[in-house]
């Protein structure tokens, strides 16, 4: 087989033939046998664009993401001879690598606090393992900004298969996390069966965590600094402080610090400041005249968050509210919207859009609970005079104190 480790397309067929015939059932330890020479000099980036192109070959996601401990284990050899990438505090890949550290020295007073619940079920030793729980919660922030930011970056240079893998891998995790929490919230009885239950659901989801670590390191971090640029780095960075950080407080010797290069310095453009607005005394709408700068007011001022996609279900805009119900940054502007959304729920949205594009319905709707507050979200199509589809709106609105209201309050009691 040493005839196709110097042609890097054969060479890519051919790992790809090796996990084609993993998901077709063929055990992973006579494939390794078989593919054993060029396996182990497969590299972090060839790995990430063939489980994209199974993906683009219509490999279901879930299918990729079932199976990517194994397509890991496969290449483990490889990629432990990949060094992870080191870098400056207060660069994004140093702050994500700084919570998985801290990450895991979480998982492990979970553990520990599980084992002593195990070992004595009692109403303190529940208490201690709810706050463990909670406290590994806290790296959902961690998630968020992969999702919201690294990953948007990423797809603007055609990288999107394993990106999509990963967020299934958070969304099982944020479910085994939020299911432990509802069983040591309830009103059982604690009792070591309580206990085997919870850990039943941690294990798999402790182990999910743990490779994760490794699928970043060896795979999404080196992936992510090959395509990159310092400019791009340097937007994300002005744009974390939106999700927040799991553990850790940012470093602050990247950018300017240490002998950095220099990099072009970069405004994320908000349109937050009047200045930056032209005046148009004459723009004509359906009825009356606006200025630029009074519209993008008054969608500031509106009480519920707007996203417009467009026609080619690009997201082109969102509102900045002073309290936004859904949190967005300008990385979103550009992204296709099938790819901002979990894997899981990517089949609905692209239902609800091909509706609204052949006219099948003009409204979608659904309601949830977060945090506390009830949230109302709708989906409408936008149509020109001809009737063609232009593009959909999502608007989201907390209403929880709406659906308090009784009675009546007029004007003028106000």
């Amino acid at each position: 087989m040493s005839e196709f480790i110097n042609n890097q397309s054969l060479r890519k067929e051919k790992l790809k033939e090796a996990l084609r015939q993993i998901h077709e059932g063929r055990p992973y330890e006579e494939v390794k046998v078989v593919f054993a020479e060029i396996l182990s000099q497969a590299t972090a980036g060839e790995i990430a664009e063939i489980e994209q192109a199974l993906i683009a070959e219509g490999l279901p996601v879930e299918d990729i993401q079932y199976l990517c401990d194994v397509h890991v284990a496969m290449f483990r050899d490889s990629l432990d001879q990949q060094a992870p990438p080191e870098m400056i505090p207060g660069h994004p890949i140093y702050t994500f690598r700084a919570e998985n550290e801290l990450a895991n020295l979480a998982l492990e007073n979970a553990k520990a606090s599980l084992a002593d619940y195990k070992k004595n079920p009692t109403s303190e030793t529940r208490i201690s393992l709810t706050d463990s729980i909670k406290k590994i919660k806290e790296f959902d922030r961690h998630y968020e900004r992969k999702e919201n930011l690294l990953f948007p970056y990423l797809e603007r240079y055609g990288f999107s298969g394993p990106s999509t893998v990963m967020w299934g891998i958070h969304d099982d995790i944020r479910k085994a996390w939020k299911q432990i929490l509802t069983n040591l919230g309830s009103e059982r009885p604690d009792s070591r069966e309580l206990a085997a239950e919870i850990e039943k659901i941690f294990s798999p989801m402790a182990t999910a965590i743990h490779e994760m670590f490794y699928k970043e390191d060896r795979i999404l971090f080196p992936n992510s600094l090959e395509r990159l640029t310092d400019n791009d780095w340097l937007a994300l960075h002005a744009q974390e402080d939106e999700f927040g950080f799991s553990y850790v407080t940012r470093g602050n010797e990247w950018p300017s610090g240490n002998g950095q290069k220099p990099v072009k310095e970069v405004t994320i453009e908000k349109t937050t400041d009047e200045e930056r607005i032209p005046v148009m005394s004459d723009f004509p709408l359906t009825h009356g005249d606006l200025s630029i700068s009074q519209i993008d007011m008054m969608l500031k001022s509106l009480p519920v968050d707007i996203t417009f996609m467009d026609e080619n279900d690009t997201v082109c805009y969102y509102s900045e509210t002073p309290e936004r119900v859904f949190k967005r940054t300008p990385a979103i502007i550009g992204r296709k919207v099938q790819n901002c959304h979990p894997p899981a729920s990517v089949d609905k949205v692209v239902e609800i859009v091909n509706d609204f594009r052949a006219g099948k319905r003009d409204v979608a709707e659904f309601w949830i609970e977060m945090g506390g507050k009830f949230i109302h979200i709708r989906y409408f199509p936008m149509h020109d005079a001809k009737g063609n589809y232009r593009g959909t709106l999502e608007v989201s609105q907390d209403v929880t104190g709406i659906r308090k209201l009784e009675g009546e309050k007029r004007l003028l009691d106000a």
